[in-house]
């Protein structure tokens, strides 16, 4: 029998680890374990992040993962699954995504696999969900957290329902996955002018910037309405960034609103630190998120932001200011309350453009709200978790 340690990570598909969680296979390699990684390598949208997967020494292990938690093939991901636990006897059980989290966790209390810990990067119930997702996952999670040893959440709202609500041994709130300032790079005005040429953007316009899947969740297409309607501002153009199923949909989108000269679809980059450097304003209009990273990395690049009033956008927007009945003023930029109200983004990016000369000013006290969510700090938590649940063993 091997005296091997090993833990096993799981997520629904596999760009999650590399993307998100390589901070904490970093911490338990350095712990003497053995990183095995179950997910679905074959998801068609994520397949591009598999290759940073190499060299990292994580084994890699398919498991035919879907969305749905309503589908018959979830018996063959659990099967899948309780086969994989039984036959490596993993001494730790670390799960993500909602489907990863619900299938691994079944499987460890059957094959008496763990501890295990479940990090919640947004819990589909949240204030203003609709009321299906609270009858679906509410219930789910409430139930399974009778299964988890140790709760990880990433936003303050998730983490007080989970302490409250929830029966998972231990419930500890993290900021996120962190950023590692190191990584953003300073780039030469020279640089900027050469990434611009890149991408093909206008050298003489503000760049307005958004990131992300392009998904329903995302919203990316009331940014196109809201541009729409600021065709009078021939000083600006919008640069997005990502791919996705609603790729054709949104270039469409953009030719029958007419803005399709002030957009430039860059699809998907693993640049995106630079290219931030190349913006002077942030858009992220997403509907729901855990801890958007997309968000932080753009903060902590300089950036003043306009984004929908979500929680986790909310953690990392920090205090109103001021107010009305669509928009909220915070130090760094705007938060806009409904997030499908194109006229009120409209506003947003019409107000932060018509006091240009602040947008370095508000970018600036984003670097410092950045500062409470860099890398050093969850990694420092996320060891004394780790500690902790396998001295309890």
């Amino acid at each position: 029998m091997s005296n091997t340690k090993k833990a096993l990570l799981v997520t629904t598909v596999s760009g999650f680890v590399p993307q998100f969680e390589m901070n904490n296979v970093h911490i338990l390699q350095s712990m003497g374990f053995e990183v095995h990684y179950a997910s679905n390598y074959n998801t068609p949208s994520y397949g591009t992040d598999n290759h940073r997967l190499d060299g990292t020494g994580i084994i890699r292990h398919q498991i035919d993962f879907i969305r749905s938690p309503f589908k018959p093939a979830n018996l063959k991901v659990y099967r899948q699954l309780r086969t994989l636990m039984e036959q490596e006897s993993f001494q730790l059980v670390h799960c993500h995504t909602p489907m990863g989290g619900v299938m691994a966790r079944l499987a460890a209390h059957t094959t008496h696999t763990g501890p295990v810990i479940y990090t919640a990067h947004g819990f589909h119930f949240f204030k203003g969900a609709k009321p299906v997702n609270w009858l679906c996952y509410y219930p789910m999670e409430r139930f399974l957290s009778r299964y988890t040893d140790q709760q990880i959440c990433i936003n303050y709202e998730d983490y007080e329902r989970a302490k409250k609500a929830f029966h998972a041994r231990y419930t500890d709130y993290i900021p996120g996955v962190g950023i590692d300032p190191s990584r953003i790079p300073h780039l030469t005005e020279e640089d900027i002018k050469k990434k611009k040429a890149e991408l093909g953007l206008p050298l003489d316009k503000l760049i307005l910037l958004s990131s992300g899947e392009l998904i329903k969740r995302k919203n990316h297409e009331t940014i196109l309405k809201a541009l729409s309607q600021l065709k009078e501002l021939s000083n600006v153009h919008y640069l997005l960034c990502g791919h996705g199923a609603l790729d054709t949909y949104l270039r469409d989108l953009a030719e029958q609103l007419g803005i399709s000269h002030m957009v430039t679809f860059a699809g998907y980059r693993e640049d995106i630190l630079k290219i931030l450097q190349t913006a002077d304003l942030f858009l992220f209009p997403s509907y729901q998120e855990g801890l958007p990273m997309a968000l932080l990395e753009a903060m902590a690049s300089g950036l003043p932001v306009i984004c929908s009033d979500i929680r986790g956008s909310r953690d990392l927007m920090g205090d109103i200011l001021s107010q009305d009945d669509s928009i909220s003023l915070c130090s760094g930029g705007i938060m806009v309350k409904k997030a499908d109200d194109a006229a009120a983004y409209s506003k947003a990016i019409r107000h932060l453009l018509n006091h240009s000369e602040n947008l370095k000013n508000l970018g600036r006290e984003n670097i410092n709200k950045s500062k409470m969510f860099y890398s050093n700090i969850a990694i420092e938590k996320m060891e004394k978790i780790y500690q902790r649940i396998l001295a309890g063993r």
